[in-house]
Parts: C-alpha cells; sequence; structure tokens
C-alpha cells in the first residue's frame, strides 16, 4: 500500500512528454494501401458517374482501417444501415421534404428496425448518417435520386476497399 502524499513529500514529477512515433514500414504501408483504395475508389464512382464521388472515397478511408475479417463483418453492417438509411431518408423527404420532426422520427425509427432485425451498433450508425446525408443534406435532386446515389456510393467505398484489402492485406 502507498503512503499518501504528505506536505514534507515532494510530489512524484509529471510524467515525461510523449515523443513523436517514427514511421514505421507497417504504418506506411497502410497509408499507401488506404490511398491506393480511396483513389480506386474515386475512380470507380466517377466511371460510374456518381454525382458525389467523396462519399465513395470517405466510406473506403473508413473500411481500411480493419483487417479483412473484421472489415467484412462490419461491412455487411455497414451496408445494411446504408440501405435503411437511405430507404427512410428517401421515403421521409419525399412524403414530409427535409423537416426537424421527419429527422427525429426517422433516426428513432431506424433504432427501432435495427433492433428488431438484431443489427449492431455500426448498421444503425450508418443508417443515422445516411438519414442526415438524404434528408438534411439533400441536394437539387429528388429525395429517392439522392438516396440511391448515396447508397451506390458508399457501396462503391466498401467493394474496393474489401477487395483491396483481400489482394493486399496488411502485415
Amino acid at each position: 500500500m502507498t503512503e499518501p502524499i504528505s506536505a514534507t513529500q515532494p510530489a512524484p514529477p509529471p510524467p515525461a512528454p510523449s515523443t513523436p512515433r517514427q514511421p514505421t514500414r507497417v504504418t506506411l504501408e497502410h497509408s499507401a494501401r488506404t490511398t491506393v483504395a480511396a483513389l480506386l475508389s474515386l475512380l470507380v464512382a466517377s466511371v460510374c458517374r456518381l454525382p458525389e464521388t467523396y462519399w465513395a472515397a470517405i466510406t473506403t478511408i473508413i473500411v481500411m482501417q480493419s483487417t479483412l475479417g473484421a472489415a467484412w463483418t462490419v461491412s455487411v453492417q455497414r451496408l445494411i444501415g446504408t440501405a435503411l438509411g437511405s430507404a427512410a431518408g428517401a421515403f421521409l423527404g419525399w412524403e414530409f421534404g427535409a423537416s426537424i420532426l421527419a429527422f427525429g422520427a426517422g433516426l428513432l425509427g431506424l433504432g427501432i428496425i435495427c433492433t428488431v432485425l438484431k443489427l449492431d451498433r455500426v448498421a444503425y450508425r450508418f443508417a443515422g448518417i445516411t438519414l442526415v446525408i438524404v434528408l438534411l443534406i439533400g441536394g437539387p435532386k429528388p429525395f429517392p435520386i439522392i438516396a440511391v446515389h448515396r447508397f451506390i456510393e458508399v457501396t462503391v467505398g466498401i467493394a474496393v476497399a474489401l477487395a483491396l484489402t483481400a489482394i493486399w492485406p496488411e502485415r
């Protein structure tokens, strides 16, 4: 058991400042893999003539942070959540427009649906994020078109990341 610090005992020294980590082969290779995957997802999304290709790149960067086994499992949840959020955003936007009330009802409804379907929080998180993007950010096109674009862009990002992770696994 340690003695309490008294007025006669000096306080322990502060922790040493952390030193910056030196780049390692693993971190450099991870950076290269992530960059290649993000560029490929942008290329695929561009070839598919998707309007906001950056969603594919963002999704790819998120997925590339996992190993293939972990990425595959969680990516299924991400894809299901994106599909649910896209569908909810399309429906709510079409029926009620971009309103806070529609958003709140949609987010709660997605939580209930994810619970009933026994999906995990990753699915709910992606459903909610996609709902925000489709319903609140929107754009000049009708909500169902925006929803389909978001779903395809995220799917491209997930597919490219999983393919590259399988072809070029992290060591």
